[in-house]
């Protein structure tokens, strides 16, 4: 059992539905105001009754002022990484550092290949997403001088130039399930972003952690410098005996206990409720922070 010692973040992953954009904008700006960190919508560019991510995360920054905001996770198939890396450093730098790159190797291969992406086995989609990581990162690293080439199989940048630079240096996280991605994520990334409901128990965060943090020593990395964070979904009420069900003393405690035991420092509620953004964000995270604060007060050396 592990924790990684991150600050807490509290955010929410709204759905980007398209019959309703003013209902989304309101969620978001609601979120904000319920002093939530994070913003995140998830991107599926095939889906007619999603309004394009991309689109819906730049409008949502220019109508907020504090919180941050990432794709949970954007398309990487459907959004070339140089294009990408560009786009998300001009984001971040007209947010005022407020932008972070959640990512996916894309799952839904038929819906891509729709749309005129490529077809790749699950395989080839994690070595494309790990050469648009080397992509990416490349076109952020302005203060080089060289032209960025990457001849990669599936991407290739043959003198590009670089830039601009981020405001911050934005998070890549990773939606990652299999052995494969998790390895991705420990060598390569800066965040695990898993949803709870995919992971058949928290047992398995334990199990991800464990290849994250071999993959990331491999690598010549801290595996405390990759930041785990989670959607969650549940309901507050009475009580059940479903986790994330009942009052939110009882989400605090719950969410506690996967900080000090499973290393996760970014809670992610999936919920379209402005009710529920409220109180996710001015009872339970106020209560975790308490509970983490003073659970590591009290393990750390006098």
């Amino acid at each position: 059992m592990t924790d990684y010692g991150h600050d807490l973040m509290f955010g929410a992953f709204i759905t980007p539905g398209s019959a309703d954009p003013k209902h989304v904008l309101d969620l978001a700006q609601e979120a904000e105001a319920a002093g939530l960190d994070l913003v995140t919508f998830q991107d599926h560019p095939y889906q007619p009754r999603f309004l394009d991510t991309w689109t819906l995360l730049s409008y949502v920054a220019a109508r907020t002022e504090r919180v941050r905001l990432s794709g949970n996770v954007l398309n990487l198939p459907l959004r070339p990484p140089a294009v990408l890396a560009r786009a998300a450093a001009s984001l971040d730098l007209l947010s005022g550092g407020r932008f972070e790159l959640g990512l996916g190797a894309g799952g839904f291969r038929d819906a891509i290949a729709a749309m005129g992406g490529p077809s790749l086995t699950p395989a080839q989609s994690v070595d494309a997403l790990s050469e648009a990581i080397d992509v990416i990162r490349g076109v952020w690293d302005a203060g080089n001088t060289a032209r960025l080439r990457i001849d990669g199989a599936y991407h290739r940048v043959d003198g590009a130039k670089r830039g601009p630079a981020p405001a911050h240096d934005i998070g890549i996280w990773l939606g990652a399930y299999k052995p494969r991605m998790l390895r991705l994520v420990g060598g390569k990334a800066d965040g695990w972003l898993p949803s709870l409901p995919y992971l058949d128990g928290v047992h398995r965060l334990a199990e991800g952690n464990a290849v994250i943090d071999e993959a990331a020593a491999a690598a010549g990395r801290d595996p405390a410098a990759v930041r785990r964070l989670l959607n969650i979904g549940g309901r507050f009420g009475s009580g059940g005996e479903e986790p994330f069900t009942g009052p939110p003393a009882r989400w605090a405690e719950q969410l506690a206990e996967l900080a000090l035991e499973y290393g996760v420092s970014g809670f992610i509620a999936m919920a379209d409720d402005p009710a529920f953004l409220r109180t996710f964000g001015q009872e339970v995270a106020p209560a975790t922070r308490e509970l983490v604060a003073s659970a590591r007060a009290s393990a750390a050396p006098a």
